[in-house]
């Protein structure tokens, strides 16, 4: 009977030389996996990470570190700019900040425990952390990818009807679909995570990767996981392609829309306001199709895999505040603003703090 030995945190061997005359135990669901673990005695799981190479850690930690900064610092940035600048009270932004949630969670959800494997000397989590990472990873996940899709739709109504714009996207309407986008993607991840947590696993429970995501945890699965697979391709197609369809769709008017327009300005100030959009669509649809819509034996778990899963899970909620910042010129004017109002807030209070002072003296 074949049974694992350890060989270091670059993986487990498989040795079939030893204990071939034991007899064989009994309510395996798998006769190729000997190690069969349930989830009610699996305790912790280890997480491999980007690199087992130990140069490289304080290197990853201080990079990753950055991001995480970057990350919350951008997303906060726009959720407080947005709060308290009347000028971008709107449908649009009211999304956008929604948004900016997800994202903060999106990344908080994955890099705390990354950073902390990169200074743990002992890489593991336990089951029941892992299995509420993989909740709360695809409950973001999923419902960023229909809020996407709603923010398209708010830019389609915008440009094609901009006289009923604010009677169609009423604040009741708003409210809505920012619910809907979070209920659906609530659901979702919850069908997702009890039919991952009734999996069986085979032990040495290793994950090579820096996060509990499902495919990692497939591929280390000794069951079948044909269930699993069919209602990520189900599920996929109904959320992932009816979003992006929606999407295209929506595009297609916006710019058949944009290109009716006489005004070249016009037409520039126009699609400034859907490019920031476009962009973080494409991204996000983009590495989200790939590193889910495909079946778990092609899951090769290698570096490639990895750094995609860092563009879709880490980069993207880092990026989604520049690319708004950057490509809206009302964001940009608005945090010029309140940055201007500050200097001078700051200076007013150091010339009152002066003149205080010369009274005193």
């Amino acid at each position: 009977m074949d049974v694992f030995m350890k060989t270091g945190m670059d993986g487990y061997l498989l040795n079939s030389s030893k204990n071939l005359s034991k007899p064989k135990k009994k309510n395996y669901c798998n006769p190729l996996c000997p190690e069969l673990v349930n989830h009610t005695q699996l305790k912790e799981f280890i997480l491999i990470g980007l690199s087992t190479d130990g140069d490289l850690q304080l290197l990853l930690f201080i990079l990753f570190l950055t991001i995480y900064t970057v990350s919350l610092a951008g997303n906060l940035m726009i959720i407080m700019i947005i709060t308290i600048s009347a000028s971008l009270h709107s449908p649009m932004y009211f999304f956008l900040c929604n948004l900016s949630f997800l994202d903060i969670g999106f990344v908080s959800v994955t890099l705390p425990k990354m950073l902390a494997i990169f200074l743990q000397k002992t890489k593991t989590i336990a089951f029941s952390n892992c299995i509420a990472q993989v909740f709360f990873f695809i409950f973001f996940a999923g419902t960023e990818c229909l809020l996407l899709s709603v923010m398209a739709i708010d830019r389609y109504v915008a440009i094609c009807f901009p006289l009923r714009y604010t009677i169609i996207m009423n604040l009741t309407m708003c409210f809505k679909l920012a619910a809907f986008s979070w209920l659906c993607g609530f659901i979702n991840s919850l069908i997702h995570t009890i039919l991952i947590s009734k999996l069986f696993f085979c032990s040495p429970s290793v994950i090579d990767h820096f996060t509990c995501d499902i495919p990692p945890l497939l591929k280390l699965s000794c069951v079948d996981t044909s269930t699993n697979e069919l209602l990520i391709l189900l599920i996929g197609v109904f959320l992932g392609m009816t979003s992006v369809l929606i999407t295209i769709v929506s595009y297609v008017y916006i710019i058949s829309s944009i290109i009716s327009m006489s005004s070249a300005g016009g037409r520039k100030k126009t699609f400034s306001t859907c490019g920031a959009h476009l962009t973080c669509v494409i991204l996000f649809y983009g590495t989200a199709t790939f590193r889910y819509m495909r079946p778990a034996s092609s899951y090769s778990l290698h570096i490639y895999d990895k750094l995609l899963s860092v563009l879709y899970s880490i980069s993207i909620p880092m990026l989604n505040p520049v690319i708004y910042c950057l490509r809206n010129n009302e964001v940009k004017c608005a945090l010029k603003k309140r940055s201007f109002a500050f200097i001078e807030k700051i200076q007013c209070c150091k010339s009152v703090s002066l003149i205080k002072v010369k009274v005193a003296e």
